[in-house]
C-alpha cells in the first residue's frame, strides 16, 4: 500500500514536468499539548529528515494553544502540522482550500481512533462522573477533539445535565491544554478532567499512545495515583495535514517521508506520534466529516 501511494503521489509530481521547487524553507506546526521544549525535542529528528529531504532549512513552531497552529495554516505561515480532528475541522470551516489531510496515525492494532479519556485522582475516592458532581472539572483546549468538543456532547448525554458551571460539575474550567489538564488532577488543583489516549495497552503506563503516555514519559504522574471514570466513544485520530498550495513534489516528499518514518526510524515516529505505533496510513477528508459537523453544530468555526 505505502509502494502505491508513494508511486501514486510521485506520478502526480511528474505531471507537473520538472517544476521548479519554489520554497526557500518548510514550516511545521506542533499543536499544543505539553511544554514547548517537550514538543520542539519530539519533532527534532523530523526537522532533521526534511531539512534532507527537501534541501531547504525546516523549522518547527509550537504555539501556545492550538489556535496557534490553525491560524498558521490558514495564514500560510505553516505548512504542515499533525492536527486534531477538530483543529482539521475548524481549519476546514475556516478555509476549505487551505489544507488536505494525507495521513494518519495507526495504532499497534492497526485501527486509526483513540479516546476521549475521563480521570481523576485514586486517593480521591471518584470512581464515575456521578463522584465528580458538585467538584472541579477540566478541560484542556478549546479547538481539542477529545480535550473539549467529545466530552462536551457526550458527557452531558451521559449525565443529562450541561456543561455549565454549578449545573452538574462545581466548577468547568480551562486548563490550557492536556498535560496542564494531567498535572492538574494529578497535583489536586482540579478533581478530574479529559485528555486523549488510543486506550490499548496497560493503564499504568499511559496506554500505548497519547497525553497520558507522554506525561508518564516526561516523569510527570505516576499512573498508579489516577484513575479512569470515563471513556469516550471512538474518535477518529485527527491527519497530517500539508498546505494545499504547496509545490506537488514538496507535498509528495512529506508525505512518503511521514509515512515511512516508522520504518525508518521506530524511535522518531514514537516521538511525532506521542507514543507507541505502527506507523501512518492514507487518509481522505470523508474520515472527518462527522466531526466537522458535530464542531459545526457546538461551536461552529
Amino acid at each position: 500500500m505505502k509502494k502505491l501511494i508513494a508511486l501514486a503521489l510521485t506520478t502526480t509530481a511528474l505531471a507537473g514536468a520538472a517544476q521548479a521547487q519554489d520554497i526557500t524553507e518548510f514550516r511545521i506546526g506542533v499543536l499544543g499539548g505539553e511544554n514547548a521544549q517537550d514538543r520542539m525535542n519530539s519533532y527534532a529528528c523530523l526537522q532533521d529528515y526534511a531539512a534532507d529531504e527537501l534541501g531547504v532549512e525546516v523549522k518547527i513552531f509550537a504555539p501556545a494553544d492550538y489556535n496557534g497552529v490553525i491560524q498558521g495554516l490558514l495564514g500560510g505561515t505553516l505548512d504542515m502540522a499533525w492536527l486534531g480532528a477538530s483543529s482539521y475541522a475548524a481549519t476546514y470551516l475556516q478555509d476549505p482550500e487551505a489544507v488536505e489531510p494525507v495521513l494518519v496515525k495507526q495504532n499497534m492494532d492497526g485501527s486509526i481512533g483513540y479516546h476521549s479519556i475521563g480521570f481523576a485522582r485514586k486517593d480521591s475516592g471518584v470512581t464515575s462522573l456521578e463522584d465528580l458532581q458538585g467538584k472541579v472539572f477540566g478541560f484542556g483546549d478549546p479547538n481539542s477533539t477529545s480535550g473539549y468538543l467529545i466530552p462536551s456532547i457526550e458527557i452531558p448525554q451521559a449525565t443529562g445535565h450541561t456543561m455549565e458551571s454549578g449545573d452538574y460539575f462545581g466548577e468547568v474550567k480551562f486548563t490550557g491544554g492536556h498535560e496542564q489538564t494531567i498535572v492538574a488532577v494529578f497535583n489536586g488543583d482540579i478533581d478530574g478532567g479529559v485528555t486523549w489516549a488510543d486506550a490499548q495497552g496497560n493503564w499504568e503506563d499511559g496506554y500505548n499512545s497519547g497525553a497520558l503516555r507522554k506525561a508518564v514519559d516526561a516523569g510527570l504522574v505516576d499512573m498508579n495515583e489516577l484513575v479512569q471514570i470515563w471513556q469516550s466513544k471512538v474518535i477518529p485520530e485527527g491527519p497530517v495535514v500539508l498546505r494545499k498550495s504547496l509545490p506537488q513534489d514538496v507535498k509528495a516528499k512529506m508525505t512518503t517521508l511521514v509515512d515511512n518514518l516508522y520504518e525508518t526510524d521506530p524511535d522518531c515516529a514514537y516521538g511525532v506520534a506521542a507514543g507507541e505505533t505502527l506507523g501512518f496510513m492514507p487518509v481522505e477528508h470523508s474520515t472527518y466529516e462527522s466531526v466537522i459537523e458535530a464542531r459545526k453544530a457546538k461551536i461552529g468555526g
